[in-house]
Formats: C-alpha cells, sequence, structure tokens
C-alpha cells in the first residue's frame, strides 16, 4: 500500500531521475514507424463523443500530469494505430477529463474522473448503440479503467468490447463485469508502476514503442 510519505519521496527520486535524458520516443517517431492513418489522433485532446457515430469508440484516461484529456505518452501514438488497423474514418475517441493529479493514486485514482468515464460509456451506447465500445488508460488512467467497471451497471459493463490499460498501477486486478476475454493490461515486466510501485522510470514510458502494436491488433480483433 502507498504511503504519503514513501510517494513523496519517490516523487523527489522521480524528479531527478527526469532531470537526465531518457530514451522517451516521440509521438511522431512512432507514427512514422508504423505509418499514419488519421492525423487528427495526434492531439492531445479528443471529443470524439460530440460527433458522428463511429463503428469503434474508445474512451481514454490519460496519465498523471499529462496535458489534454488523453495525453501524448501513449494516448495517441495507440489511436494511431488502431486506425491504421481499422480505418480511422471507424474510430471515434473521447478522452476522460479529470485532474489526473498524482497524489490520486493513493486513493485508487481519481473518483471524479472514474465516475466520468463510466459516464462516458453510457453516454457512448446511448448516442450510437451500435458502436463498440473500449475503455482504456494509461498510468493512472489504468486505475480509472478499472474503477469506471464497477460503476457501471453490469449489463453495460458486459457489453463493453475491450478494456486496455497501459503502465497499470492496479495491474493484476480484474474489470468487474467485463469478460475477462475483453481485457488486456499492457504491463513492462521492469515498470516499477505496474508492481505497486511509485518510481516513474523510462520503463513506464515504453509503451507506445513496445506494446501499443499488441494493444492495437487486440483492439482490432473485437470489431
Amino acid at each position: 500500500m502507498f504511503s504519503l510519505n514513501s510517494l513523496l519521496v519517490a516523487l523527489t527520486l522521480t524528479t531527478a531521475t527526469l532531470s537526465s535524458p531518457l530514451s522517451i520516443p516521440s509521438i511522431s517517431s512512432v507514427v512514422s514507424s508504423s505509418g499514419s492513418s488519421g492525423g487528427d489522433f495526434l492531439s492531445d485532446t479528443q471529443n470524439g463523443l460530440s460527433g458522428a457515430c463511429k463503428p469503434l469508440t474508445i474512451i481514454f484516461a490519460r496519465g498523471s500530469g499529462e496535458t489534454g484529456n488523453v495525453g501524448t505518452a501513449t494516448g495517441p501514438p495507440f489511436f494511431q494505430a488502431v486506425a491504421k488497423r481499422v480505418g480511422a474514418a471507424n474510430v471515434a475517441v473521447q478522452g476522460v477529463e479529470y485532474g489526473a493529479a498524482f497524489l490520486s493514486v493513493l486513493s485508487g485514482g481519481d473518483a471524479a474522473g472514474s465516475a466520468k468515464m463510466a459516464q462516458l460509456a453510457q453516454q457512448a451506447f446511448s448516442q450510437c448503440p451500435d458502436t463498440k465500445v473500449i475503455l482504456s488508460g494509461y498510468s493512472q488512467g489504468g486505475q480509472l479503467v478499472h474503477n469506471a467497471a464497477k460503476l457501471l451497471p453490469a449489463n453495460i459493463a458486459g457489453k463493453i468490447a475491450g478494456a486496455v490499460t497501459f503502465g497499470d498501477p492496479d495491474n493484476g486486478q480484474s474489470f468487474t463485469n467485463i469478460p475477462a476475454a475483453n481485457c488486456k493490461i499492457y504491463c513492462n515486466p521492469f515498470d516499477n508502476i505496474c508492481q505497486n510501485g511509485y518510481l516513474i522510470t523510462a520503463f513506464h514510458y515504453s509503451y507506445s514503442t513496445q506494446y501499443v502494436p499488441s494493444a492495437a491488433d487486440f483492439v482490432a480483433s473485437k470489431m
């Protein structure tokens, strides 16, 4: 279990670590290496539920401290990879607006953000009954996926086509009422965050290159 003191120490160590250059891939490098489909998915802000219904709707929660409503480290490369596989015209992405404060990890993820993700899932089904809904998140955003699954009515959770998390602090925990076959947690074995830890290292930034292709294949299989 996290403690406030241990997290503050970890944040101090993380700040020191991040003062040295890390090999963190940029979005442009990921896109150029995997091909480009749907350049709009490069933005750190996605509000796809305000547009037309699409066959696939990804509801995504960014990691702690990231910008926009989907961040930059994992979300946009993931959306690009999915769009390449199923066609950009078939994908809507909706980010979850929430505080994404580092300390919220201590309480199992931002409560308001978790409720917002559950609400967005229900909104997606209400607006677009035939869409396939994917709940996804990176880092603390992964906690929101677990929490949202618990908050959804069982009949709605059972309709979720996929739950996909990256660098998940709740690694090893299930997604309530979502069929196990529809769930994937992608965790680098050296990522301390995935080990109930709190040290943010270069391994926590490995998902856009090492795990996104597999995750995109999984999502495409749910179409």
